[in-house]
């Protein structure tokens, strides 16, 4: 299943091993947010505008636009529609203080550096791989 819109390029892979597809779509708009292949301000399909292009049901299309929203990716602006939002420093914030939260968890359990380090460290490689 592939979008056929020029700019938003998604194709879900429906083969058994492959992640869900709602997970698919959100990885892929996200990605191509963070990357500028979908500059600040494009607007994004209707849900049901997108289910149909894809072959996919409108809940799945929904909760991917959810995540996204959530996660600062996309904005929705009532009946105008969804726009791709300035997520890069919306993302990196996060990240600040998501890392700042977890070096002061870190620092009250009484893990030195090098254990808390070693323990982000194993974190990101079980998420990112090698």
């Amino acid at each position: 299943m592939t979008s056929t819109s020029p700019n938003l390029k998604i194709k879900i892979d429906g083969s058994a091993g492959s992640a869900a597809p709602y997970e698919q779509l959100r990885a892929q708009i996200a990605d191509a947010a963070r990357t500028g292949r979908l500059p600040v301000g494009f607007k994004l399909p209707t849900v049901r505008g997108l289910a149909e292009e894809l072959g996919l049901a409108a809940n799945t299309v929904a909760k991917a636009y959810r995540a996204l929203e959530g996660d600062g990716v996309i904005e929705t602006r009532g009946r105008a529609g969804t726009f791709v939002a300035a997520a890069g420093d919306s993302a990196a914030r996060e990240a600040a203080a998501a890392a700042q939260a977890f070096a002061e968890r870190a620092h009250r359990l009484g893990l030195t550096r090098a254990e808390a380090t070693a323990a982000a460290g194993e974190a990101l490689r079980a998420r990112y791989g090698t």
